[in-house]
């Protein structure tokens, strides 16, 4: 019994401790990791309504967080009646948060570009006034750098005049609650008005295959 106890407690002793030896390398590996994850970044697009924008971008791998508001105006403050109205040279615009480990800029540009009207000025399908334009707001020199390559390269593509800017982004005013997840919240009315406006048989007009976020992400993956 004496032995037997003896060998229990030797055993105990002998698990603690390695638990101890190979717990700090656990813990090692696992900031390690956590270390070497990316942080998110944000991404600032407008193409036209910001619901459509919204569900858009959140088909794709590595989006973590859409959100719809208002950005490239003059006016320190936005809301859905000032912007609508054309006080405020706001455009409406949807903030892309994601993860660069799963998806690039470059990437979420070749998204944007197949789900809106680049020939459209100052409009989106059936939504017209300067708050409905299409524009890129770089948020640093490399977003800068490659927003203008693809702008460059979707000129080349077409015969006609892209109409789409690159602006200089100056801040990101949400929209009001009710906007945000506005395709999934109230999917009959968003659906109705999506159908309505004629925006995916535009899309397909201007792009074909590579129509929407599928086109795009099945292009990429060619």
């Amino acid at each position: 019994m004496v032995q037997d106890s003896h060998l229990a407690t030797r055993f105990a002793f002998l698990a603690t401790h390695r638990w101890f030896r190979v717990l700090p390398i656990a813990l090692a590996l696992g900031a390690s990791a956590d270390a070497l994850a990316a942080d998110p970044k944000e991404a600032v697009f407008a193409g036209g309504c910001f619901w459509c924008m919204e569900e858009a971008f959140d088909k794709v791998p590595g989006v973590l967080k859409t959100t719809s508001g208002y950005s490239g105006g003059s006016a320190d403050t936005a809301t859905y009646p000032q912007v609508s109205a054309g006080q405020t040279d706001h455009a409406e615009v949807v903030e892309v948060e994601y993860d660069p480990d799963e998806v690039s800029y470059d990437q979420l540009l070749n998204v944007f570009w197949r789900n809106i009207d680049p020939f459209a000025v100052d409009r989106q399908f059936c939504d017209a006034g300067t708050s409905y334009r299409s524009a890129i707001f770089p948020m640093d020199d490399q977003q800068s750098a490659l927003a203008k390559a693809s702008l460059d390269e979707m000129q080349a593509r077409f015969e006609r005049d892209i109409a789409t800017q690159i602006e200089t982004f100056k801040a990101f005013y949400p929209a009001e609650d009710y906007h945000q997840n506005y395709y999934k919240t109230n999917s009959l009315r968003y659906n109705f008005y999506k159908s309505a406006c004629g925006r995916v048989d535009r899309l397909e007009e201007v792009w074909g295959d590579e129509a929407g976020t599928q086109g795009a992400l099945s292009a990429q993956a060619q």
